[in-house]
């Protein structure tokens, strides 16, 4: 195993430990964009501690955290965290919540670990290489007709974006499957790569939020993009490379790449 993917595991379970025994205390501290996008006091703890750890092990690396924390470093290696992916659900008691810890070498998201202690499980992968739950090897699923599809995805803070990416699911809904909104979207992506789900979309997302599912993803055989190119704030889809483009075609044309936010 990768020395930088050990350190990663390292590190993740310790914040899922804190997090775990913090989980009684928890309570709003702020707000960022809206009033329904919230930190907590976990939230900046559990990046306190996976930014020392990391530094204490890797001085050099870079770091980018949801929280606040960026420095560039000088290895080529920069850590991209969220350590606590999906808030409101650990506010409410909600399991889907977990540490997410990405590593990028030289730029590409190489290895991820997403610790979800309340749903009992550990995902891990190196891009290109493979991919686990619990120890565990998984692959993503086979299912190739949007029609069959079990679906995930999230939606904005914002009360007006809400209300976009609202309608473009109730056209979406009649020609899937069904439709899942777990609310955290590091979660959502290691469950396609387990085949637990077939696809995920959101808009939205940010680097910490899918960095360390991506290399998780790419381990299980997912394919991983946004509209016409890598996987951005803008649109991340993930599903199996045979569902991907009629996902991605069935999202353009219901208006999910125009300018709403």
């Amino acid at each position: 195993m990768s020395e930088l993917l050990d350190l990663a595991l390292r590190v993740a379970a310790r914040s899922a430990r804190f997090l775990e025994d913090g989980w009684a205390r928890r309570e709003v501290v702020a707000t960022k964009s809206s009033s329904t996008d919230i930190v907590t006091q976990m939230d900046q703890g559990s990046e306190r501690l996976l930014v020392d750890h990391i530094l204490a092990a890797r001085p050099d690396d870079g770091i980018i955290g949801e929280e606040g924390s960026d420095r560039a470093g000088t290895t080529g290696v920069r850590w991209v965290i969220d350590p606590l992916d999906g808030t409101v659900n650990y506010l409410y008691g909600f399991p889907s919540w977990a540490v997410s810890v990405g590593v990028l070498v030289d730029g590409k998201p190489t290895y991820g670990v997403v610790h979800a202690p309340a749903l009992r499980t550990v995902w891990h992968g190196t891009a290109g290489e493979s991919a686990f739950a619990n120890e565990r090897p998984i692959r993503t699923g086979h299912v190739s007709e949007l029609s069959s599809a079990l679906l995930a995805t999230g939606f904005g803070y914002e009360a007006g974006v809400r209300a976009i990416q609202g309608g473009i699911v109730a056209e979406l809904l009649p020609r899937v499957r069904d439709i899942r909104r777990a609310g955290a979207a590091a979660v959502d992506m290691c469950w396609v790569a387990q085949g637990v789900l077939d696809g995920y979309f959101e808009r939205g997302t940010h680097l910490w939020d899918r960095a360390a599912a991506m290399a998780i993803c790419d381990g299980a055989g997912v394919r991983v993009g946004g509209f016409d190119g890598p996987a951005a704030d803008r649109m991340t889809i993930a599903t199996n490379p045979a569902l991907f483009d009629e996902l991605h075609d069935t999202l353009r044309a219901l208006g999910a790449d125009r300018e709403y936010d």
